[in-house]
């Protein structure tokens, strides 16, 4: 049977961020929760939906979420499994546009005791001036890309035989 996860407590501004920013929460993350600051990236605005996980506000990630900003909050019931612990953004990217960006991210938490980890590519739009996140490109780490070039069909063959790829090794991939 499973526990429930011990209810959290308030964050005080003193403290350092649970985004990890380095910075404190009142310098950081708090204006924006608070309605007291528009992100100025999306990065930032990761960074905010993160420590909303954190601190249960369920108020911020409704609004904050372009598939539910427009419908009306509704409180959910009880408290979500998982208590999330810190955040490692990897990447920030702008997209092809001015008002699109994504954010690659690892959010860590436990779950029933054992630490869980969320991979994530983020999509991010800017919509009248403010960051909404508006849905997840991958779940995961990014794919594999080997760094080797491959081998052209009139190249030596990689295995060292001597003869060119398209009479050796080709016919065997």
């Amino acid at each position: 049977m499973a526990t429930p996860p011990p209810e959290s407590k308030p964050l005080e501004s003193a403290q350092g961020c649970p985004c990890g920013s380095g910075r404190t929460y009142g310098e950081c993350c708090e204006p924006v929760l608070q309605g007291g600051r528009v992100p100025a990236t999306a990065e930032e605005l990761m960074r905010a939906r993160f420590v909303a996980h954190v601190a249960n506000d369920f108020r911020f990630l409704h609004f904050s979420y372009r598939p539910s900003a427009r419908q009306p909050f509704v409180e959910p019931k009880g408290t979500p499994a998982t208590q999330w612990t810190r955040l490692v953004v990897h990447r920030h990217e702008a997209g092809a546009i001015p008002d699109l960006a994504t954010v690659d991210f690892s959010a860590y938490g436990t779950e029933d005791g054992r630490e869980v980890v969320l991979h994530e590519k983020a999509e991010f739009a800017r919509e009248n001036g403010a960051w909404i996140y508006t849905r997840s490109l991958r779940e995961g780490p990014a794919p594999f890309k080997s760094a080797a070039p491959k081998a052209g069909r009139n190249d030596p063959c990689p295995c060292g035989s001597g003869k060119k790829y398209k009479h050796c090794c080709l016919a065997k991939v």
